[in-house]
C-alpha cells in the first residue's frame, strides 16, 4: 500500500510545484511589463499600487500551490529530519502567505476607503 501511496505522490507534487511555478512565472511576466509600462508612462500612485497588489495576489496564490504539494510530502516521508525541514518550509510559506495576505487587505480597506471618500 505506502508503494503505491508513493508512486502516486511523486508525480503529483511535482505536477502542483508545475502549477506554483506557472502561477509565479505568469505573475512575474505580467509585473515586469506593467511595470516597465508603468515606469515609461509616468502612471500615478494609485496604478503604481495596483501592479504590486496584483502581483501579491499572483505570489500568494503560488505560494498556496507549493503548500499544498509540501503537505502531500509530508505523507510519504518517514524520516524524522525530511519531516522537520517540510515542516520548516510549510511554516516558512505559511507565514509569508499570512503577511502578504494582511498586506493585501490592507491595501484594499484603503482603496476602499479612498474610493468612498472621492464619492462622497
Amino acid at each position: 500500500m505506502r508503494e503505491w501511496l508513493i508512486l502516486i505522490t511523486e508525480p503529483t507534487i511535482v505536477a502542483i510545484d508545475f502549477v506554483a511555478f506557472l502561477i509565479i512565472v505568469a505573475g512575474t511576466l505580467e509585473t515586469l511589463v506593467r511595470g516597465v509600462l508603468m515606469l515609461f508612462g509616468g502612471r500615478e500612485g494609485r496604478e503604481r499600487r495596483e501592479v504590486w497588489l496584483r502581483y501579491a495576489r499572483w505570489l500568494v496564490a503560488g505560494l498556496t500551490f507549493q503548500l499544498a504539494a509540501d503537505i502531500v510530502e509530508t505523507s510519504t516521508s518517514t524520516d524524522w529530519e525530511a519531516i522537520a525541514r517540510l515542516g520548516a518550509i510549510a511554516v516558512i510559506r505559511t507565514f509569508l502567505n499570512y503577511f502578504l495576505e494582511r498586506d493585501l487587505e490592507e491595501l484594499r480597506a484603503r482603496q476602499k476607503e479612498a474610493t468612498s471618500g472621492a464619492e462622497a
